[in-house]
């Protein structure tokens, strides 16, 4: 086993798992407060590395693409400052930081992990439910809804439109920007890949953010609703066959019909003219008109 004890934080690996415990000096990010100990398995580290410095050197660990929502949200945009798997080490205990990183990439070794990336995340994300207040938006999700409620700074086109309420199931994207310089950042939920993209500013899906504090924990909430969400890299999966239009459900008003027409496909499935899957669609889309 391997330790490591900062003031930033404390790393223990086990030869399975990297366990990484955030410490409580004022240094330690806000991001980093609020997610708490993170479990890294093996199997979804690519690599580790020490970077020597003058005063403190630095672990740093490098995960499969994939891996983490949080860093497929963040895109490499997390300052270190707010990285999770970055550790300041102080220099007398640079022996230390070495021996945890011999450790975790001869487990590598021995374990043989590829360092590619990966068709599912290995890491959960942050414990729900969880609200977010920052920029001109205060955000609430709770595994199925995203809810978004403006603040009295918020832009008057924004506020106009109300509280906006958006189903898990209905997301297509979210993208998170830091600011940067005088440009405002941005978190942004997306339901059409072909919608416009509007001003951060005015656009009712997104929140504005303009580099405070707390505008790191939004990126938090952005990969809890992304680890719920397809994966990226997953195998493309073929839409079920449409049901053929001679068995399409009848009009919603006509209940008896509907009913029918359910008894008429289970006869053709038995018989054999319809296969399982057009069986399962055509029955799906007499029910939704039930």
């Amino acid at each position: 086993m391997a330790e490591i004890i900062q003031k930033d934080g404390t790393w223990v690996f086990d030869g399975e798992t990297l366990r990484i415990v955030p410490g409580s000096d004022k240094s330690v990010g806000l991001l980093q407060r609020t997610l708490g100990e993170i479990a890294v398995p093996l199997r979804a580290v690519a690599g580790i590395a020490y970077e020597p410095g003058r005063k403190t050197g630095r672990l740093r660990l490098r995960l499969r693409d994939g891996a983490d929502p949080l860093l497929q949200v963040t895109g490499g945009k997390l300052p270190d400052s707010a990285d999770p798997y970055a550790l300041t080490v102080e220099t007398r205990t640079a022996a230390v930081a070495e021996y945890m990183v011999d450790e975790v990439r001869n487990a590598l070794l021995l374990d043989e992990v590829p360092d590619g990336p990966v068709d599912s995340y290995l890491l959960p994300g942050p414990s729900l439910p969880m609200t977010v207040g920052a920029g001109d938006a205060t955000v609430t999700f709770d595994g199925r809804t995203v809810h978004l409620e403006w603040t009295w700074h918020t832009d008057d086109r924004k506020t106009a439109a109300g509280p906006v309420t958006l189903p898990l199931d209905e997301l297509t994207g979210v993208s998170w920007q830091p600011a940067r310089g005088l440009s405002d950042g941005y978190l942004r939920f997306v339901t059409s890949p072909n919608a416009p993209r509007l001003d951060p500013k005015h656009d009712p899906m997104a929140v504005e953010l303009n580099g405070f504090k707390k505008d790191p924990l939004m990126a938090l909430l952005a990969s809890a609703v992304v680890v719920r969400m397809p994966h990226p890299n997953a195998p493309h999966r073929e839409p079920a066959p449409a049901a053929p239009k001679s068995l399409e459900a009848a009009p919603a008003e006509d209940h008896d019909v509907l009913l029918r027409r359910l008894r008429e496909l289970g006869e053709l499935h038995q018989s054999g003219i319809l296969t399982a899957d057009e069986f399962t669609a055509a029955k799906q889309a007499v029910l939704k008109r039930l």
